[in-house]
């Protein structure tokens, strides 16, 4: 049973009050209209609590805009949530139609630095993010007194002579909740055995994101990725004021999960008009085995990543050379749960924290 506005209501008592479910959440389809956007199909998102988010069902059904109660959780970069059509795969062409959002996903048969491997160039970040889904449903329904809503579909990485992975997704959540949930299956659908990568690039920014804000982690051990972000191990889960001239770091992290196997992340801002407002993440560990922490605390590119990944993020020639590079063999199936949600209370952020201790 949903509660919306202090109370509990029950589907009848709540359609008595409205005209139609949308008035108080629910999902719809809409299409962008304006510049390099133009054309992007998207649902969005209401669950009646504040929580309002876009999925871009022609960007892999990765997450854009998140909002609660007015506040933007997620870090929104220049280049807005362009068109497939604009990508570039080489070198760092990606970062030009990296839009940011809540959730990016990096994949699926490379990730991480540029890099040259078995004589093909592989561009940063993968391939996944910039195919549209098809096959997609964008609905809600009531099950008994629970109203869900979701947006599901089918992204297909693919090439002759080459790979064939598919991903299918589902995004959904509960009226009445602040919270969503990404649900994943990849399949190998070719006949040969095929590199799998696969990162869930979550971009956290202001006001999040500030002076004074933390990151709350069960780390059981912290690395930095190179010699910039060794500079600023010390102080891997507190963060700064925007600095002109500031250099990416990225730490590498051991995360302890719960006894239910998933691993509790959160990055807060203890005073947000005097009151704590933050994001979590919960991920299985056994799923997503490692966890990348970017810290860009630059001017304009003021963002806090925190990405559960099966990989590192040097690129795959690295990975195969350390011999940690992963295959998804013909017609072998891997699946992923994600739960992101918000904490805006004392007691949201008390229950976060005995978790992690927990961890």
């Amino acid at each position: 049973m949903p509660v919306l506005f202090g109370r509990n209501l029950d589907r009848r008592e709540l359609m008595r009050r409205v005209g139609d479910i949308w008035q108080v959440g629910g999902v719809r389809e809409v299409v962008l209209g304006d510049g390099t956007e133009r054309g992007v199909r998207a649902a969005e998102f209401r669950t009646g609590t504040g929580l309002e988010f876009t999925v871009l069902l022609d960007r892999a059904m990765d997450v854009a805009e998140v909002r609660y109660k007015g506040y933007p959780l997620a870090w929104v970069s220049p280049t807005g949530f362009a068109a497939p059509s604009f990508f570039e795969p080489e070198g760092l062409g990606w970062l030009r139609t990296f839009g940011g959002g809540m959730l990016t996903t990096c994949g699926l048969t490379y990730l991480g630095e540029p890099c040259e491997d078995e004589g093909k160039s592989l561009g940063l970040h993968g391939r996944i993010s910039h195919i549209p889904a098809r096959g997609t449903w964008v609905d809600g329904e009531w099950e008994g007194r629970v109203y869900r809503m979701w947006a599901q579909g089918k992204v297909r990485e693919a090439m002759v002579f080459g790979e064939n992975l598919e991903l299918s997704r589902r995004v959904w959540a509960r009226l009445g909740e602040s919270r969503f949930f990404v649900e994943d299956e990849v399949v190998n659908l070719g006949f040969e055995p095929s590199p799998f990568m696969i990162l869930y690039h979550i971009n956290v920014g202001y006001p999040v994101v500030d002076e004074g804000s933390r990151l709350i982690a069960p780390s059981r051990s912290v690395r930095p990725r190179d010699e910039e972000a060794a500079k600023g191990l010390s102080e891997w889960n507190k963060f700064q004021s925007p600095a002109s001239g500031f250099k990416e770091q990225v730490f590498y992290h051991d995360m302890a999960e719960g006894q239910d196997g998933y691993v509790t992340v959160a990055l807060v801002n203890q005073d947000v008009e005097g009151r704590p407002l933050g994001v979590y993440v919960r991920y299985h560990r056994e799923q997503l085995d490692k966890f990348v922490e970017w810290k860009m605390m630059g001017e304009g590119t003021y963002v806090v990543g925190l990405e559960p990944a099966n990989c590192w993020v040097e690129g795959r020639a690295e990975a195969k050379k350390r011999g940690e590079l992963l295959f998804l063999n013909p017609m072998e199936r891997r699946r992923f749960h994600l739960e992101i949600g918000v904490v805006d209370s004392e007691e949201r952020l008390a229950e976060i924290e005995s978790r992690v201790r927990r961890s």
